[in-house]
């Protein structure tokens, strides 16, 4: 794969990058939701016990099941003695009774809101049946999802051996469950809920503070897990996600979750990169038709900058000029990396805007003329030069 690119900045005058903030918190990371960029972190691919930020991924998979019309809102579940709250002495629970029903809707709720154990498995059974069954589908999702250092073992997150997550898996979880169904993620925000004449408060202290805008996401706590917090806000029509784990008491999950938000919004900024007209050209496909297929970004090409340092972003552009028909839509064609101080902060897939399918030999015989030539030629060509990204806010 190779480009020609054409400028490069002067680092002379360079801006040191933004110094991450010390956050005590066994793990934790601020991610942009827009691009997905781990931002800063500590420990962030180390396994920690979940607590309740499991709850997450049991409401990602309640979520699906109602997008997909598999459950309704509507639905009565009968409380099985599994589900009965005096199961879970100790511990956060909707108190819920054997025999009650009690709907989908209001069980939500009782997860998202009052963090209920009991909720967690009367929601399970009815989705799938049993718990057990249930957790096969939340490790499914967390495959499909990348959450590569997660397993399940419950769908409610107190301890047990095993189960596991990670800062930067909760994260892609929450990032998924932000992107995928916007007509749940708005109960994250909700402060109180009131099931059998009992007012619960969401543990989320950070809804309460009117000083930054968050709107979500999940705390937790085991003796084993210690206290986290998943927490996103939105600014300015930006929104970045923050999690700790690990830390000393609920007060400091908080203050530490909206110190790592504060800086995160204070010194970032997502953009979208703007390319020349002679980057991005369509892209020439051998033996295909058409012979050359327009190109695209991966996610949107949204990258997430230091703000002070945006003017001195440089990029590098690598085609791939060997490309063979037949190409389908979304086939990953090249990338494009972005650079600060000539270190890589930023990496997109370029991907196949159309399809190239294998054309009649007639009219691709002049291909296996020069389709040697031009490979002689990129190998002797093949490292591409830096060039200056202008950008849009985004």
């Amino acid at each position: 794969m190779s480009t020609v690119t054409l400028l490069s900045v002067d680092h002379t005058h360079a801006e040191p990058l933004p110094t991450q903030p010390e956050i005590a918190a066994e793990a934790w990371l601020l991610m942009s939701y827009e691009s997905g960029q781990v931002i800063a972190g500590d420990n962030i691919h180390k396994p920690h016990a979940p607590a309740s930020l499991v709850k997450i991924m049991t409401t990602y998979v309640v979520g699906r099941e109602l997008e997909s019309g598999h459950i309704h809102d509507e639905d009565l579940v009968v409380i099985s003695e599994n589900a009965w709250g005096k199961k879970f002495p100790g511990s956060s629970k909707m108190f819920l009774n054997v025999g009650d029903e009690v709907s989908v809707k209001h069980l939500n709720h009782g997860v998202i809101v009052s963090s209920g154990n009991d909720a967690t498995v009367a929601l399970a059974e009815h989705v799938a049946g049993h718990q057990s069954a249930f957790v096969e589908m939340m490790n499914r999702h967390a495959e499909r999802l990348g959450m590569d250092n997660s397993y399940f073992t419950n769908p409610h997150g107190l301890d047990a051996d095993e189960q596991a997550t990670t800062a930067y898996d909760i994260a892609l979880l929450t990032r998924a469950l932000i992107q995928d169904l916007p007509t749940i993620y708005p109960l994250f925000k909700e402060k109180t809920f009131t099931f059998g004449k009992i007012k619960q408060g969401n543990r989320n202290a950070l809804l309460w503070d009117t000083t930054i805008n968050v709107d979500g996401v999940k705390t937790g706590y085991t003796k084993q897990a210690g206290y986290s917090l998943v927490s996103s806000a939105e600014q300015n029509g930006e929104r970045l996600i923050a999690v700790v784990l690990g830390t000393k008491s609920a007060t400091t999950r908080r203050t530490e979750s909206k110190k790592l938000l504060t800086w995160g919004f204070r010194f970032y900024q997502d953009i979208e990169p703007q390319f020349s007209g002679k980057e991005l050209a369509p892209l020439k496909v051998w033996y295909g038709s058409p012979s050359a297929i327009n190109l695209t970004l991966e996610d949107g090409g949204v990258i997430t900058v230091p703000r002070r340092q945006r003017k001195q972003i440089e990029h590098k552009i690598y085609y791939n000029h060997d490309l063979e028909a037949p190409v389908e839509i979304g086939q990953p064609v090249g990338r494009v990396e972005w650079y600060l101080n000539d270190e890589i902060i930023a990496e997109r897939a370029l991907l196949a805007k159309e399809a190239s399918v294998e054309a009649p030999w007639y009219k691709t015989a002049i291909d296996s003329v020069w389709r040697p030539v031009n490979k002689w030629f990129t190998e002797q060509n093949w490292e591409p030069e830096k060039t200056t990204t202008d950008s849009a806010t985004h």
